[in-house]
């Protein structure tokens, strides 16, 4: 299971490294299934991290406009 990343940079930087193992078949088939379920997670983790941050950037420009 994948650990959990502080930050989008750092989970991104991981998923590139895990698809560059894939497309460069360095990953045997025990540790492709692993790595798959990690690279789904590590998604997961920057697809949440990119709505956040569009939330809150929402809310900032909300509050411009109020004022």
């Amino acid at each position: 299971m994948a650990t959990i990343k502080s930050s989008y940079s750092e989970a991104f930087n991981e998923l590139q490294t895990i698809l560059d193992k894939i497309e460069n078949n360095k990953l045997d088939v025990d540790e492709l299934a692993e790595n798959v379920k990690k690279a789904a997670e590590l998604i997961k983790f920057c697809k949440n991290k990119l709505f956040e941050t569009e939330s809150e950037i929402e809310k900032i420009l909300e509050d411009l406009k109020d004022e």
